[in-house]
């Protein structure tokens, strides 16, 4: 008995696949600045793996920017300093 198919293609390596959207649900924050850098993570269901990490890295530096203007002091409004 042997394994021969008659007529079969010679090994040819498959393709890989074309990138595709994983079709994740983003649930909004509430705030804008936050919800805008992660729909930004949508720009990488459109493009192949190596091409993925310029949008992780622009969507972590902005959350990480939001994050850093929490900590910062509130500048003192113009009538605020009055004694």
């Amino acid at each position: 008995m042997t394994d021969e198919v008659s007529g079969s293609l010679p090994d040819v390596p498959p393709e890989p696949a074309g990138p595709a959207p994983l079709g994740l649900v983003r649930t909004p924050t509430g705030n804008p600045a936050i919800d805008a850098h992660l729909e930004r993570l949508a720009d990488a269901d459109h493009l192949a793996a190596d091409g993925h990490v310029e949008v992780y890295e622009d969507v972590h530096r902005g959350l990480r920017e939001a994050l850093t203007a929490l900590d910062a002091q509130p500048v003192p409004g113009p009538y605020e300093n009055r004694s």
